[in-house]
């Protein structure tokens, strides 16, 4: 006798695509902790204008283009780093567009004044992220083969000798690739879902939350389904079948674990009480050409990186030196690293955004400052920089 499936007998995965709207192949390393998925397909209806003698709606013609949008929710988790990325990874690269740069570690040489030299060639650039004891920041400048300048300094000092952990930095670029998204369900007879053609337009990273939370939602080329797939849809032969299961880590970060370097000069911030970056990319999907009903490619317009705080305000230099900033329109540096432990380490990093005029929040016992939307901006795909160690 058929039940009710319950919400919880849920899973995800993603995988970048090949080409557009080529379902990816997916293995057990796919697979993500999402929070939920929501899938809507709507056909664009027109108004028909024949007379048929009477003022009966008698239908519409089957076909007709089809449009779907997606949002997807996860919560940030540990990564294993013997892999290429978090199993999320696809989905920062959909939004962002290049491709992830993997530092595999190097052996300190010395540190001093947020500079940091290595035993041999470090291989790095400028936008990189390295890793240190729980800790994540990103390369400012190179000063030589084996010396970089960081953009923040570590709040423990790596001692000469010591091995940074490896750290995976995704980075924008012109062109955007799309993702597979995969939505599975028990039993295995119920409706299974897939998401071709994923391309991500907005992304929102939460903290200081419950837990820190992503969030990506855009479009998609189709939605398709065990319970009428026909061979053929997005290239397939055959609905994809779901991957033997195998462990799976479910350590989720705290939202209350990180950092906050903000300023002129990066400073660190402790009063910061909520915290978001916002990606849009400005989609506007090919999908008006004649002879086909799905969108053909994705078309990303003006990129728009933001960055929302909340914070206390305090009588010290650097948080009117903050308010003097977005006075005067000087640009700051802006770093926000989401967990404190190696392997559940996080970092984004803004190089230059210029703060609004706070809003002044006094319903509280303590003054609040809040900075709404402070937009950041750069040189050519280099305003935003997102990393994992």
């Amino acid at each position: 006798m058929s039940s009710y499936i319950s919400s919880n007998a849920n899973r995800f995965y993603t995988a970048l695509e090949s080409s557009y709207g080529q379902v990816a192949t997916i293995t057990a390393t796919h697979r993500i902790p999402a929070v939920k998925l929501k899938v809507k397909q709507q056909l664009q209806v027109t108004t028909r204008k024949d007379k048929t003698g009477s003022r009966t709606f008698v239908g519409l013609p089957t076909g007709g283009r089809r449009q779907t949008t997606f949002e997807l929710q996860t919560y940030m988790t540990s990564w294993q780093k013997s892999q290429a990325g978090p199993g999320y990874g696809p989905l920062f690269q959909a939004a962002m567009g290049g491709a992830p740069v993997l530092f595999p570690g190097g052996v300190v040489a010395s540190y001093s004044s947020g500079q940091i030299g290595f035993a041999g060639p470090h291989g790095l650039s400028a936008g990189q992220a390295i890793s240190s004891g729980g800790e994540i920041r990103f390369v400012t400048a190179i000063v030589d083969q084996n010396m970089v300048q960081l953009n923040a300094p570590f709040t423990v000092i790596p001692a000469a000798g010591a091995t940074l952990g490896a750290a995976v930095t995704y980075v924008p670029a012109t062109e955007l690739p799309s993702a597979s998204v995969f939505d599975y369900w028990d039993p295995a007879t119920a409706v299974q879902r897939v998401l071709s053609g994923a391309a991500v337009d907005q992304m929102l990273i939460d903290v200081n939350g419950d837990y820190h939370a992503f969030t990506f939602s855009g479009l998609t080329q189709d939605v398709l389904d065990s319970a009428s797939f026909s061979a053929g849809a997005s290239q397939l032969q055959s609905f994809p079948v779901e991957p033997a299961l195998t462990g799976f880590d479910y350590s989720i970060v705290p939202g209350s674990m990180g950092q906050a370097w903000m300023g002129p000069a990066a400073t660190q911030f402790f009063t910061v009480t909520s915290a978001s970056i916002a990606l849009k990319n400005s989609l506007d999907m090919r999908m008006q050409e004649f002879g086909t009903n799905l969108p053909q490619a994705i078309s990303p317009g003006s990129r728009q990186v933001a960055a929302t705080f909340q914070l206390y305000s305090q009588d010290d230099g650097n948080t009117a030196g903050l308010y003097q900033a977005a006075r005067q329109q000087s640009p700051i540096s802006v770093m926000l690293q989401l967990g404190a432990l190696d392997g559940q380490v996080m970092g984004v990093y803004l190089k230059s955004v210029i703060p609004v005029v706070p809003e002044f929040d006094d319903s509280k016992n303590r003054l609040q400052w809040q900075f709404q939307s402070s937009k950041a901006q750069g040189t050519v795909d280099d305003e935003i920089a997102v990393a994992f160690g």
